[in-house]
């Protein structure tokens, strides 16, 4: 991935950039906010490690910037801020993980590939795409070798959960309280009906699903490879 890294303590910022690079991942490095919205406007980065407390601009003044320019890169925000406000701030402002200072660097690259698995397979802020399906999220269409295929609003949005972080494991719970939010208003038997109906949709014939049930667990989207 291409990572703009964003954090003025430069030891930090080194050790970070090191471990990244580590990960064959490609890395530039800024020091303060405005550097960080102008490197973000003139290169296509995946993600931005962004810190909270910067010079310049701080870490929810370059979030607003890069809404109001349409900068499409995933944000991890970084902050010795432990408030609740501060992380919630983060979240809404547009930020897609927040991690604390100090943390451990095995976090940060988990979190790091877990966005990458979430946001590589978009081909732009709007775009998912697995083998030959591609998810277009702006025009709620989806289209498999190039032919669409037609969802209901329920279906779009269990495979748009499963789209966005291929071989991760979702439970049955956890897809029902992303789409219902509140307990009383869904059964996790349902999910098995939609995780059904998009198999019959999805699938190539002769093939194993790409959809996969995790005994014990749930349901993810296979490899693709």
């Amino acid at each position: 991935m291409r990572i703009l890294l964003v954090e003025d303590q430069l030891d930090l910022a080194r050790h970070v950039e090191r471990a990244l690079k580590r990960k064959d991942h490609e890395v530039l490095v800024a020091n303060e906010g405005p550097k960080a919205v102008e490197l973000a406007l003139q290169k296509c980065f995946d993600l931005v490690v962004l810190d909270v407390n910067l010079p310049g601009y701080d870490g929810f003044e370059v979030l607003k910037r890069f809404k109001e320019h349409s900068v499409l890169a995933r944000v991890i925000m970084l902050t010795a801020r432990s408030e609740i406000q501060d992380r919630v701030t983060g979240l809404s402002s547009g930020a897609d993980d927040y991690l604390t200072k100090p943390f451990a660097m095995e976090e940060l690259l988990a979190r790091v590939e877990a966005l990458g698995r979430r946001g590589g397979a978009m081909t732009n802020g709007s775009v998912l795409d697995f083998g030959d399906i591609v998810m277009d999220l702006d025009r709620r269409k989806v289209t498999k070798a190039g032919k669409e295929v037609n969802l209901s609003p329920r279906e779009f949005e269990v495979f748009q959960i499963l789209i966005q972080e291929p071989g991760r494991a979702f439970s049955r719970d956890e897809i029902c309280e992303r789409i219902w939010e509140r307990e009383h208003e869904y059964d996790t038997k349902t999910v098995e009906i939609f995780i059904m109906r998009l198999r019959k949709k999805l699938d190539t014939k002769g093939q194993s699903s790409i959809i996969e049930t995790i005994r014990g667990i749930g349901y993810r989207l296979g490899s693709d490879d």
